[in-house]
């Protein structure tokens, strides 16, 4: 997959931009069929408390690895990695994975910007994230929203809420009075890519259907850890169609192997 100049110039006006069928139906399926038997990552998945006293929990898997399995196939396509190289003129790097489980009944996020996460990490703002929608991704279910071209106002302060980071209120406002906000919805196999300074948030699923996806965080190697000791990345070879759907399979025949 390869984007257009002006896709480009969207993405790094607006910060974000969606690509619509992105990933091919039969990998969006594997997936799901994968993640719903899998008891590694039933073990992997965690509630977090995005919030101080009573509301839904988030559950979620945290993998700051890659491996050989589904995930990390997605996570190395092509028709993620190619886009990405393009935007930042760069090869690009795998940091970390969320398998996001938003069933029914379940949490949301506040407004953050995941630098705000990972400032003391990397020297420059290039870091993006990668939403591959493997369900429906409505209003109703609680899909990403995000403020339309937040990224251009640089890194906000955050401070803790619960289990996360949330923006500075204060500021937050300000750029909620001055700037759109934007519902991301989307089909199965749909990708959305933020930059690292995009404020975005989600309700929590008040809806009778589940909204299950990946996101994925990248880093372009161009860009310089400051942490002491070796950094947690692994640079990304990527994977053509041919490849991921090899690994589904892997992955498959494994998990029915016992």
């Amino acid at each position: 997959m390869t984007l257009t100049p002006q896709q480009i110039e969207l993405f790094r006006h607006n910060g974000y931009l969606i690509l619509e069928n992105c990933i091919e139906p039969q990998v969006v399926e594997s997936v799901l069929n994968i993640w719903r038997t899998d008891p590694q990552l039933k073990d992997d998945t965690k509630e977090n408390a995005n919030f101080e006293g009573e509301g839904l929990p988030t559950r979620l898997a945290y993998r700051p690895y890659m491996a050989d399995d589904a995930y990390s196939a997605v996570a190395c396509s092509e028709r993620i990695v190619g886009p990405l190289a393009q935007i930042y003129e760069s090869t690009i790097s795998h940091y970390y994975t969320l398998n996001m489980q938003k069933d029914p009944a379940t949490g949301g996020w506040e407004y953050h910007q995941d630098y705000g996460y990972h400032y003391n990490e990397f020297l420059y703002p290039q870091f993006v994230s990668v939403m591959v929608a493997l369900d429906p991704a409505t209003k109703e279910n609680g899909c990403l929203r995000v403020i339309k071209g937040s990224n251009r106002l640089g890194r906000l302060h955050h401070e803790g809420l619960g289990s996360q980071r949330i923006a500075d209120p204060e500021r937050l406002g300000f750029a909620m009075a001055e700037l759109d906000e934007v519902h991301c919805e989307m089909a199965p196999g749909s990708v959305l890519l933020f930059d690292g300074n995009t404020l975005h948030a989600s309700n929590p699923n008040r809806s009778d259907y589940g909204r299950w996806s990946l996101v994925i965080a990248y880093v372009p190697d161009s860009n310089v850890w400051v942490r002491p000791g070796k950094p947690q990345m692994t640079h990304v070879d990527p994977l053509s169609d041919d490849a991921v759907r090899a690994a589904m399979q892997a992955h498959e025949e494994r998990i029915a192997a016992g």
